[in-house]
């Protein structure tokens, strides 16, 4: 997860590739689900799982 952007959101990459944007947690297990990795007990916050860059999975910037 890159940081928070300007605009709001957070871009998403998994693996090298970039997903799109998130713009709340739901957005994040949504995006591990079409690439087929497992989010249904997926702990966001498990630093082996998803690297947080410029906040945690609470930050977001400005949301739209």
């Amino acid at each position: 997860m890159l940081p928070p952007a300007p605009d709001g959101g957070r871009r998403v990459t998994i693996h090298g590739e970039r997903m799109g944007t998130a713009y709340s947690l739901f957005d994040v297990l949504d995006f591990l689900h079409r690439a087929g990795l497992p989010c249904e007990d997926t702990a966001v916050d498990d630093p082996e799982l998803i690297e947080w860059r410029g906040g945690g999975p609470h930050d977001w910037g400005n949301t739209p």
